[in-house]
């Protein structure tokens, strides 16, 4: 038989080396195989530079030292400079597309990803005649929750953890947060797998409360499995050239568990503008799955633009539709998100909202704000000038200053037509105390309570002190008392005036909201005006008078 050439052995080593290296990598980095994302040309690049390794001018030499046999790696003489072009390429290609692709030549396509409708707040938002419906817990809250619920199942807790991931979800017309448990490690794994994940925690964020839920079929493949198990590398080897932009878990309204892999492709360019183009829904306990344009989304799916995307993409519109340079020098009518955002449940979709400023504003207000559906990427402005999130943080906290208290990024709710910050203050321990509710225009307006109900009962009661209309309601109603006795209590930083009248009947202020009350004394008749509370026979005051 033939002896090969020196040419054909470099070209069969250069074959079988390329691709044993790249099999192994890509099982491994799951980079997908699409020209338009990063990491493909990185993992081209990789193997352009394996499969050019035997053509290096270098060459394998054995040698026999003191009747030992060695190898060694030895210069032939033999460089070839056409490497060098080839290996070129694919690092070249990415940058100049990348430079190509950049908001310098491109501001108005970047600008023109999404398209924002000017929206009236007062009509186009349903008013809040309640807010024992408003989620308020973040995340972290959510953690503390689940872990304890979790932590109270000793079978449970011994093989698997709760993901750190909480998805914002609206379940049933209600929201929920969703956290499936996870494998800790890879024996737990080992151990496990046969068996798969059982369930997941929900946790109510309205009721503050949460509960463990044992799926119908066990998951296989999560994110924290191994080898064939593992969520992503299943998706990949079944979408190998999709660009996986978000995962996020949830459940159908049949308590059912899916992944929701958002596909995304740049609309700018080679690389430039990633925007949502489908979305995959993947059966974690059997491994199918379908994939829909984002357009076609069944409704019961929640998130599939994650909020970092969200105000992304309205900063490319805020910034850039004045063109490149004018978001660089002029700023003429440049405007940006916040820094953070919050969640909104509106009928039976998920929004994001956040307040936008001036790009090149210091002081510390909005000029208006945003809501972004999660699953149709829709987008809203609303030019409500006022306070910006973190002030009006500050000024609920600025309410109880004294107690430490921390507020919760706020959610946003229509109050007889005002625009108003709802949140809640926790303490060191990350234990909800007290809800406040800012108003958005004017933040001296701050009004804390116990409980929700109580919150909103005070915040009414300043909206008509500071002389603004709220309409009537049928909530509030009339009645003389005697005063049977007063008593100040300090609650959580906030000093309650509790007025028991003859009857029993016990009727309740702030003197944050009305200092008057500290002239109540026992044996005074008053005509009251109160609104129910969520305790029977305890009133909330709406005003008062002394009776002749």
């Amino acid at each position: 038989m033939k002896e090969l050439s020196p040419l054909a052995k470099r070209i069969i080593i250069c074959i079988i080396l390329t691709l044993v290296v790249g099999a192994a990598v890509f099982y491994v980095w799951l980079p997908p195989l699409n020209p338009q994302s990063e990491d493909f040309w990185s993992f081209l690049s990789l193997l352009t530079i394996v499969a050019c390794l035997p053509f290096f001018g270098l060459k394998l030499t054995k040698k026999n030292v003191r009747g030992k046999g060695s190898v060694s790696i030895e210069k032939d003489g033999k460089f070839r400079k056409w490497i060098l072009i080839v290996i070129a390429v694919p690092i070249v290609i990415p940058i100049i597309g990348g430079f190509a692709s950049s908001t310098l030549f491109n501001a108005k396509d970047y600008a023109s990803v999404i398209s924002v409708t000017e929206s009236d707040f007062a009509a186009d938002m349903p008013e809040s005649t309640e807010i024992t419906n408003i989620a308020l817990m973040d995340t972290d809250s959510a953690r503390m929750l689940g872990n304890k619920e979790l932590g109270s199942l000793s079978d449970v807790i011994s093989q698997y953890n709760l993901s750190d991931y909480y998805t914002q979800i609206n379940y049933k017309g209600s929201p929920k947060k969703v956290a499936n448990l996870e494998y800790d490690d890879f024996f737990k794994w080992l151990g496990n797998k046969d068996k798969g994940v059982p369930g997941m925690v929900m946790v109510d964020p309205v009721g503050s409360s949460a509960e463990y839920l044992k799926f119908k079929k066990p998951m296989y493949y999560v994110e924290s499995a191994f080898f064939g198990q593992d969520l992503f590398r299943k998706l990949r080897f079944s979408y190998p050239t999709k660009i996986f932009n978000s995962v996020s878990f949830e459940i159908d309204e049949n308590g059912d568990p899916y992944y929701i892999v958002a596909c995304s492709r740049p609309q700018v360019g080679l690389f430039g503008a990633h925007d949502i183009e489908e979305v995959i829904i993947f059966d974690p306990c059997d491994g199918s799955s379908e994939i829909y344009p984002v357009e076609e989304t069944p409704s019961w799916i929640d998130i599939v633009y994650t909020g970092q995307l969200a105000c992304e993409k309205y900063n490319w519109h805020g910034t850039l539709s004045g063109g490149f340079f004018n978001s660089i020098i002029g700023n003429v009518g440049c405007k940006v998100a916040t820094d953070d955002f919050g969640y909104i449940v509106i009928g039976d979709d998920v929004w994001y909202f956040t307040g936008v400023t001036s790009a090149v504003s210091s002081d510390k207000s909005n000029i208006g704000f945003i809501i972004s559906n999660a699953r149709t990427g829709e987008y809203k402005f609303y030019p409500v000038i006022g306070a910006e999130e973190h002030s009006a943080m500050a000024a609920a906290q600025g309410e109880v200053q004294e107690k430490g208290y921390v507020a919760s990024f706020p959610s946003l709710v229509n109050i007889a037509g005002e625009a108003t910050y709802i949140m809640v203050l926790k303490d060191a321990a990350g234990l909800v105390k007290l809800y406040a509710l800012v108003n958005v225009e004017n933040y001296s307006i701050v009004a804390t309570g116990t409980t929700q109900t109580e919150a909103m009962n005070a915040y009414k009661l300043l909206l008509r002190q500071n002389d603004v209309d709220i309409g009537d309601t049928e909530t509030d109603k009339s009645t003389d008392i005697t005063v049977e006795n007063v008593r100040i209590i300090e609650n959580s930083g906030v000093s309650t005036v509790y007025v028991t009248a003859e009857g029993g009947n016990v009727y309740k202020g702030y003197l944050s909201t009305d200092e008057a009350l500290i002239l109540v004394r026992t044996g005074d008749r008053l005509t009251v005006s109160y609104t129910e509370t969520d305790t029977a026979r305890i009133f909330l005051i709406s005003s008062w008078n002394f009776s002749e």
